[in-house]
């Protein structure tokens, strides 16, 4: 078996367990509401890092400032509870809009 299947089956038996645990503990173990509360802050920070990443860059680079117009219009609409299809399509259009304009 190549490396490559080894890790692949390695990620996919560490999945499953992850998936099993929950279940298999509910009830039995009780975290403390910090660990909560930090868990809760460090998913919001991943997300907005994540988000950043896409955002604002491309092929390693900065990605032109169409794009982070784009994502915070979709933004400022999910705020304002717009519904989804009209978030993709008000970012999607002001990100056309701009490039269509040169901003890139």
């Amino acid at each position: 078996m190549s490396a490559t299947v080894v890790m692949i089956l390695a990620l996919a038996v560490g999945t499953y367990a992850f998936r099993l645990v929950g279940p298999a503990l509910h009830g039995r173990v009780e975290i403390p509401a910090r660990v909560q509360e930090l868990a809760s802050a460090g998913a919001v920070v991943l997300l907005v890092a994540l988000l950043a990443t896409g955002a604002l860059t491309e092929a390693g680079g900065f990605a032109g400032w169409a794009r982070p117009a784009g994502v915070l219009v979709a933004g400022v609409l999910a705020w304002r509870r717009a519904p989804f299809v009209v978030v993709v399509l008000g970012a999607a259009g002001v990100t056309a809009l701009l490039r269509a304009g040169g901003v890139g």
